[in-house]
């Protein structure tokens, strides 16, 4: 059978660090929170968040123009922009951001002709001819390539991707799959007094990566998949359509059922391989509880998560993309053999697993 290895990953993010101004923004929603303690709790949780960076295609500090918009006329209290606006804003800049990416790939006139699959996963946006239709475009590739848009799968879409490039390259050896994680969480920010969700707020940022995956022999060999369920969880991450963008529910339960469920079936993710053996932890970073709780799941030493933990730090939670940013840490030090496990959570609550080693 032949063997998929994802070879190559490019990332980007728009120019907008907009971490401190959402902060006190978010902070100002909770000024008439019923709850007097919401906003002091939201204030201790944000210095605890491990995040300095997160960006945006929304600008905090700058007018409005052609190649941006400004935030704060974008989210104006008491009268947050509905559905289409969002979208709108979405069908704009998202192809701006796959462009960027896909320039540092940096794909040479031979490759761009060697693609024979595109694959894009998003769950914040929808528009047709979509984002697949820009990346052909884009690229000048054939216009015969064979396209598939994974929606809404949320932040193990990525996962997911590289599952269905693996079946893919299996099934036709010759073939060469693109993939393209993108996300703009930061148009769906909601007016709210619930501590809860302005929490879940902190945490999400915009990015995109593109991914090349081959039978050649370079990168990380991808060797299994796994999906793990937990029970009775399924309305602990939701993900609606709204009138007023898409509405989120994450909630602080998450971390502990990651924990438990990966005390409990650890074996199972991990297969034939020990935990000791793994030298490449590839774990989404949903915030720091989540990364803390992987860490005490599986039993792990205290520096094994550190590219998840410095992707947070730098960008915050991209949904989709940002396993990727973390591959894309670990690709460029892994040595021939170093085995890998990459790990994303979302909807279901879903644990989606990918076993991997370094070539």
């Amino acid at each position: 059978m032949t063997t998929a290895y994802l070879n190559r990953i490019a990332t980007a993010v728009p120019d907008h660090d907009v971490h401190p101004a959402f902060v006190a923004f978010a902070d100002s929603l909770l000024d008439d929170a019923p709850d007097r303690r919401a906003q002091p709790l939201f204030r201790r949780m944000a210095t605890r968040s491990a995040i300095d960076h997160r960006y945006s295609v929304l600008a905090p500090n700058e007018a409005s123009t052609e190649f941006w918009v400004n935030a704060h006329e974008f989210y104006k209290r008491g009268a947050f922009p509905h559905t289409a606006d969002r979208m709108g804003i979405f069908e704009t800049f998202a192809p701006v951001l796959v462009r960027r990416a896909l320039d540092r790939l940096a794909l040479s006139p031979e490759q761009r002709a060697s693609i024979s699959h595109v694959v894009v996963t998003t769950c914040t946006g929808l528009y047709a001819p979509g984002l697949d239709f820009d990346i052909v475009d884009h690229l000048q590739l054939n216009p015969h390539v064979e396209r598939t848009v994974i929606g809404f799968m949320g932040c193990y879409a990525a996962i997911n991707g590289l599952k269905m490039a693996r079946h893919i390259v299996r099934s036709q050896p010759d073939a060469c799959v693109l993939m393209v994680n993108l996300e703009l969480c930061t148009l769906h920010l909601q007016e709210t007094f619930e501590l809860e969700q302005v929490l879940s707020f902190l945490v999400f940022a915009d990015g995109c990566a593109a991914s090349l995956i081959s039978a050649e022999e370079t990168g990380f060999a991808l060797d299994s998949f796994r999906a793990l369920t937990v029970p009775d969880t399924r309305n602990l991450i939701t993900w609606k359509v709204r009138g007023l963008g898409f509405d989120m529910l994450l909630s602080g339960q998450v971390p502990g059922s990651i924990a438990q469920a990966l005390e409990t079936s650890a074996a199972d993710v991990l297969s034939d391989v020990h935990k000791d053996e793994i030298a490449l932890w590839g774990v989404h970073p949903g915030g720091k509880s989540v990364l803390d709780a992987v860490e005490r799941g599986l039993g792990l030493k205290a520096t094994a998560l550190d590219a998840s933990r410095e992707v947070l730090r730098d960008y915050g939670n991209m949904s989709s993309a940002t396993v990727m940013f973390v591959l894309e840490k670990l690709l460029a030090v892994a040595q021939p053999g170093d085995k890998g496990c990459a790990m994303s959570f979302g909807p279901g609550l879903t644990a989606e697993t990918m076993l991997f080693h370094a070539v």
